[in-house]
């Protein structure tokens, strides 16, 4: 018979990763990169430029998704 501490443990991680998943599909869904791949990918590829903050790195995307910066605002599509 299973030990119940195992098994919920087991439980446990199943729900944190069905959380973890079910946020970063959303997000992307939605246009709103991960934040944490970002950071991940600057560190192994670029590790001599600084990171950008959440905000920071947030208001960028959105910039470039829907071209703020030029002065338009261009929408999704």
């Amino acid at each position: 018979m299973p030990d119940l501490q195992d098994l919920f443990d087991r439980s446990a991680r199943a729900a944190s990763a069905s959380v973890y998943w079910t946020r970063r599909t959303a997000r992307l869904m939605i246009g709103v990169p991960d934040y944490d791949t970002y950071v991940a990918h600057r560190r192994a590829n670029h590790p001599d430029q600084p990171i950008m903050t959440y905000v920071e790195f947030f208001r960028e995307r959105q910039q470039a998704r829907y071209a703020v910066g030029k002065g338009r605002f261009r929408g999704c599509c």
